[in-house]
């Protein structure tokens, strides 16, 4: 199957697009509006876009009209009627539901974590309060917000933000800053309504030492 992507509908291209790209790590962004109302919201067009300075990017697409979601216009800076500044918290097991359950859309003046019953913490140098229960947090000031194709439904907003405090929790960190994964228990994004978990990996080098490494999966010879 050969495809021209416009020459498919909206829905379409989502369907291939979170289909195909798998697994994705979830961004559970929470915001402040310019008039004070808390906001949270799960994001898996996600990533980390550097060290040097500590930058992650994620993508909110505009709602079917074309405009702007909630998280995007809290995000803009002051003189475009937000604040500029979110957290990225982690999405993990402990609580999958109630991350699943902030995609649903509320009016801007509802709060999302209210609603859900997820428990927030202050944050040290935004606004944005970090999820209590998030394993790690990421406190993050606006720097650039790039518009794929603005005004038009379903377009992407590319957010990149600038880490200006860290939160992590005494026992996922080690002194030489190696993060355990089994501590976090992430998850990630498939197509659908379904969800992948991290417990299970191996381990290969990243260089091509790999090649003459054993198979990581036994069924995998050839692999």
């Amino acid at each position: 199957m050969e495809l021209d992507p416009e020459s498919l509908e909206p829905s379409q291209r989502y369907k291939l697009l979170v289909g195909g790209v798998t697994p994705r790590p979830i961004a559970v962004v929470t915001t402040v509006s310019a008039s004070g109302v808390p906001n949270v919201a799960p994001y898996s067009f996600f990533n980390a876009a550097g060290p040097s300075p500590m930058t992650l990017m994620f993508v909110p697409v505009t709602k079917g009209d074309g405009g702007p979601k909630d998280t995007l216009a809290n995000v803009r800076p002051p003189e475009e009627g937000g604040t500029g500044e979110f957290v990225v918290n982690l999405a993990v097991e402990a609580y999958a539901r109630q991350m699943a359950a902030t995609s649903h859309a509320l009016p801007p003046e509802e709060s999302e974590l209210e609603r859900v019953g997820l428990a927030t913490a202050p944050s040290r140098r935004v606004k944005a309060p970090r999820l209590a229960a998030s394993p790690m947090a990421f406190e993050c000031v606006t720097t650039q917000i790039v518009p794929i194709d603005p005004g038009r439904p379903g377009s992407g907003n590319v957010v990149f933000g600038r880490v200006v405090h860290v939160f992590v929790r005494d026992d996922v960190v080690n002194e030489r800053f190696h993060v355990d994964p089994e501590k976090l228990r992430t998850l990630g994004r498939m197509g659908g309504r379904f969800y992948a978990r991290t417990r299970e990996r191996f381990e290969l080098p990243a260089d091509l030492s790999a090649l003459e490494a054993p198979p990581p999966f036994p069924e995998d010879v050839g692999g």
